[in-house]
């Protein structure tokens, strides 16, 4: 009887497909460091999102939810549906954030049914041809750069406030603060698209630090004893709250909202909600896990997934507490969508319809891996945890049952041997399986007709030093450092190599006596005068890969890299 019923509900949702004149809308929001328990719905009786709360109430929730412990890594695995260190993606700078191109994207499924594609937000998967979200299946884009607002490869001077911001690959100045000025955009994209079938991906930086939001969001938590910078980054959770009610409220008054699926999640375990070493009346709330972001704990990676669908049934609050991942989000998507997936055998992900629509018996003995690797070369055993319904296995030595320890305080691996050597040989097998993308570097296209002048910046330095300047400040305290970008030079031919301690905009000089490049096998220096902003090479290159390398020699003898190079064919 059980089976019948769920082969009814399956059949059920299968009619609402068919008999739909258009497919479902799909809206993918994705908030910055925002964990599980930053959610009021979750347990937090501190912060303020009654928004979230309204649509967990409405949604279909998947408990046991789960990504990569940081920024770049889960958002090439929900892009793809594929683990991400085999997308070439294993950091969130020095090059590894850049996403393979010849992966297939879920914009790209989405577009080839015929959808129309918009990105709001924080790509952080490349700012360069061929690996830009317009390049990705993309056909609307709204972007700051890098990892976040104020990165290295974002518009200088960006402070979340009247930003600079890519609009379709072009800057254009901006007014408001950066949540407010991405769901705008992004209502107005759903707007215009309203009447054909539409795939929004609204990605947040915020609540991602630095920390900073209008008073009006912060002061009420800094009167209720939270300190600074948790005060603010409830207040930046608060204004993404905000957002999502003028998000619902729009999709209410288009009359879309039962043909759209809305889904909010995040993209790795909170960053500033849970301090338990601060002293104070509010030391924050994690729902009862293990440490944070960039953590293998279960609070690095479980985080919040919400789904609803009016007319697909997919409502009423319900919970799912099977195992399940950010690489299920795509082969889910597709089914639901009834979208052909042309690599669908390529995705590590499973289609989570089933569980979704309330099988409770399926997708039980599942084993999903993650690990944080943040190295410039990817190191077996690092930062792992092997992950079933009942048990975490953590680092070759720890053994948690998640069910009665949720917590995971309590290390067991020496009781269970069974237990932890299959975990192991799971670990094992999809290491090996991933062992192809060890060797891969994703190359920074330079004289391609999709962008004829590229823009470097030493955010994607390729080096095995751990000071890579990769934020802004880094830049102008003139953080010492160097690496190498890893190009690949459209056709041979002569190409302009413009080095800059400051982006043009910013008209500064050097302050720097003599510049080096070393590219495909030539070393070429430059005298630098005083009072000069940039210094120039003109130099021939073979088509293919080529890695450049850059000196700056200073005037109290310190060597460093140019923080920016501008690259363009000239013949």
């Amino acid at each position: 009887m059980y089976r019948l019923l769920i082969l009814l509900a399956v059949a059920h949702w299968t009619t609402l497909v068919s008999a739909r004149d258009t497919q479902p809308n799909v809206i993918v929001v994705i908030t910055d460091d925002q964990g599980y328990g930053d959610v009021g719905a979750h347990g937090n009786t501190m912060i303020q999102t009654p928004n979230l709360d309204q649509l967990h109430s409405q949604s279909v929730r998947l408990t046991d939810y789960h990504v990569d412990p940081t920024c770049s890594p889960t958002r090439s695995a929900l892009m793809t549906g594929r683990y991400s260190t085999r997308t070439g993606v294993w950091h969130t700078i020095m090059g590894r954030s850049l996403m393979n191109t010849q992966e297939h994207t879920i914009a790209e499924v989405f577009r080839d049914g015929g959808y129309k594609t918009g990105m709001f937000g924080k790509w952080h998967l490349g700012d360069n041809y061929p690996v830009r979200p317009q390049d990705q299946g993309f056909d609307y884009t709204f972007i700051h750069g890098g990892g976040g607002v104020g990165q290295g490869p974002d518009y200088w001077g960006n402070d979340y406030f009247d930003d600079t911001y890519w609009r379709n690959g072009k800057p254009e100045a901006q007014k408001g603060y950066c949540t407010d000025v991405w769901f705008d955009d992004a209502l107005k994209f759903i707007e215009r698209n309203r009447k054909k079938p539409f795939f929004a991906y609204i990605s947040t930086n915020a609540p991602h630090g630095p920390y900073l939001v209008s008073e009006e969001y912060s002061n009420p938590y800094k009167e209720k004893g939270v300190g600074s910078p948790q005060a603010e980054f409830y207040g930046m959770i608060e204004n993404i709250d905000d957002n999502m009610g003028k998000l619902m409220k729009q999709l209410d008054d288009l009359q879309i909202a039962d043909n759209t699926i809305l889904i909010f999640t995040t993209d790795n375990g909170s960053a500033a909600g849970w301090r338990p070493t601060k002293n104070g009346s509010w030391k924050g709330y994690n729902a009862g896990m293990r440490a944070g972001k960039g953590s293998n704990y279960d609070g690095g990676h479980r985080v919040p997934m919400f789904i609803r669908w009016p007319d697909g049934k997919l409502t009423g609050g319900r919970d799912v507490d099977q195992l399940c991942a950010h690489i299920d989000v795509l082969p889910t998507l597709s089914e639901l969508c009834g979208l052909e997936d042309a690599r669908a055998a390529e995705r590590d992900g499973d289609s989570l319809k089933s569980i979704l629509y309330g099988d409770k018996e399926a997708l039980r003995d599942r084993t999903i891996l993650v690990h944080s690797q943040r190295v410039e070369n990817v190191q077996k055993y690092r930062n792992y945890a092997v992950l079933t319904e009942r048990w975490r296995l953590l680092n070759q030595t720890q053994l948690y049952d998640i069910q009665a320890d949720p917590g995971q305080q309590n290390n067991i691996f020496e009781d269970h041997p069974e237990v932890a050597k299959k975990l192991s040989e799971a670990y094992e097998a999809w290491w090996k399986s991933l062992s192809s993308s060890f060797d891969m570097t994703v190359r920074i296209g330079i004289g391609y007709k999709a962008q004829p002048e590229s823009l470097l910046h030493s955010h994607d330095w390729h080096t095995n030093n751990t000071n890579t300047p990769w934020h802004q400040n880094h830049v102008m305290s003139g953080a010492i450092g160097n690496g190498y970008w890893a190009l690949d030079i459209s056709e041979s031919g002569t190409y302009r190599i413009e080095l800059r301690r400051w982006p043009r905009h910013e008209a500064k000089a050097m302050d720097a006596l003599q510049a080096t490049i070393e590219i495909g096998g030539q070393t070429v220096t430059r005298k630098i005068a005083e009072g000069d902003e940039f210094v120039v090479f003109e130099i021939d290159l073979k088509k293919g890969g080529n890695d450049l390398l850059t000196k700056m020699e200073l005037k109290d003898g310190k060597v460093r890299g140019s923080y920016f190079a501008y690259i363009k064919r000239v013949k």
